[in-house]
């Protein structure tokens, strides 16, 4: 009998496309660690109904979530996308080339919390993030968003329960109590409205208030 997450994505055709980028992420030997396919689509969905024109992704990887994110941005909208190896932006570059978004994204690479430092300087603002990058920042990361987010926009964040890890008291590396003070943060900021996904490897949702 299948899972919740099993039967779910049964209903869905397989996206060839998002497929490709899957195996060139292996056949590249990168980390196969994509966003699930049922939040792949939840970012194209949120996007697409929040109407989001400037978003901005911690964590390029290979372009599978930067596609999910443009397919649902707004016409004339681009995506900035932090990396911190040139080797996994210009994979991802080339897939969403692919995909027919290249010219409509911007890859800063190099340490995040800089190219955060430097984006805030130049007095960039968003309507959409998504944190998906090394975890020990990730509450470093909420803090930047919600600073450089417009009213309503919106953050999600992947990976928040770390494979179990989030949820294990006997679990407390540098990662794990990191992501625990970020759900915190998520849960209880006034700044934010938000809720917490369980599926899969759970995904946080906020709006800048």
């Amino acid at each position: 009998m299948p899972n919740q997450e099993e039967y779910s994505e049964q209903l869905y055709p397989e996206d060839e496309l998002l497929l490709q980028v899957k195996r060139s992420i292996a056949e590249h030997h990168m980390p196969e660690v994509s966003i699930a396919p049922g939040y792949g689509r939840l970012l194209t969905l949120l996007a697409r109904v929040s109407g989001a024109a400037d978003i901005l992704e911690i964590g390029a990887l290979g372009g599978y979530s930067g596609i999910c994110l443009c397919r649902g941005m707004a016409a004339g909208g681009g995506l900035t996308s932090l990396e911190l190896k040139p080797e996994y932006a210009s994979l991802a570059e080339r897939h969403l080339t692919q995909a027919g978004f290249g010219e409509a994204v911007e890859y800063r690479i190099g340490p995040a919390l800089q190219s955060l430092e430097r984006l805030e300087a130049e007095g960039r603002r968003f309507d959409f993030f998504f944190i998906d990058a090394d975890k020990e920042n990730y509450p470093n990361y909420l803090e930047y968003a919600i600073r450089m987010g417009r009213t309503g926009a919106l953050i999600a964040g992947d990976n928040i329960f770390l494979r179990g890890r989030t949820l294990n008291p006997e679990k407390n590396g540098p990662a794990v109590q990191a992501m625990r003070r970020f759900n915190e943060m998520i849960a209880g900021d006034p700044r934010l409205e938000s809720t917490l996904l369980p599926a899969f490897d759970g995904l946080a949702l906020a709006r800048v208030k």
